[in-house]
């Protein structure tokens, strides 16, 4: 396991070197999405009834922040390493392909729960937020992060500049994020944008993890893990093999 440990411990101080661009930037900027939506609709829209706004709008924030800091750190270490030409090295290791994923994986979701706890924390000092089912949420945050984590990897392995890793992130993973029902409920949708929702892996992360705060959910939780399940299964295995055949890594 020294090789995996090195790896994993390679990744996290990759990012927490540089933890003001990676932890304190994204949490001012959900900071900042909670301020705006707070002051705009707070007073004005009822998701559920005794539960206020805020107390539905910032599970999902949190989540959001998880999802994207996942995605952003494998994505981004994986680019790097390839542009800068180090990615031979953990290609050389005797390391399995599974050690290499984990690795990956691991600092990725280590990354989003240290980013959604900051957000959490400072928002305890102003809102009071319910919290009904604590294992739901923590399940929902790691296996959520996972998923982001090895579609991170798997994005990067693919993009071969900065600017397309941009655009993956900017029309892919940025817009299934905003219509996953972070800002609002599904239901309230109209019927055929209903559908495209449930479609949204994304959608049944966001709202297993608020039923672990709300004890309220648009779908069963069991649900919710089944699909999420699945998906980071289908993305960990397609990953896996990629890396596995050196695509886009050896040439």
């Amino acid at each position: 396991m020294t090789g995996f440990v090195t790896l994993l411990q390679k990744e996290l101080l990759r990012f927490f070197k540089v933890s003001l661009q990676t932890i304190l930037a994204p949490i001012v900027a959900t900071l900042l999405y909670l301020l705006i939506f707070f002051h705009v609709l707070s007073a004005h829209v009822e998701v559920y009834p005794d539960i206020a706004y805020t107390q539905f709008l910032i599970p999902g924030l949190i989540m959001m922040a998880i999802v994207q800091n996942a995605f952003a750190n494998s994505s981004s270490s994986l680019i790097q390493s390839k542009m800068s030409g180090n990615i031979v090295f953990v290609l050389l290791s005797p390391l399995s392909y599974q050690e290499i994923f984990f690795a990956y994986i691991l600092a990725s979701v280590v990354r989003g729960l240290v980013v959604g706890t900051g957000v959490l924390l400072i928002t305890l000092f102003f809102f009071e937020i319910p919290l009904h089912y604590p294992q739901w949420a923590i399940l929902f945050a790691v296996i959520g992060s996972s998923m982001l984590g090895a579609l991170g990897l798997l994005a990067g392995i693919s993009a071969e500049k900065v600017d397309q890793m941009a655009a993956f992130q900017n029309f892919i993973i940025l817009p299934l994020t905003l219509l996953s029902g972070v800002f609002y409920t599904v239901q309230s949708l109209p019927a055929i944008w209903q559908h495209f929702s449930q479609l949204n892996p994304f959608f049944y992360v966001i709202d297993g993890f608020r039923y672990g705060f709300l004890g309220v959910s648009e779908v069963s939780p069991y649900t919710s893990l089944f699909v999420v399940t699945i998906c980071f299964l289908l993305i960990a295995l397609i990953t896996i093999q990629v890396l596995k055949t050196g695509y886009k890594l050896r040439n």
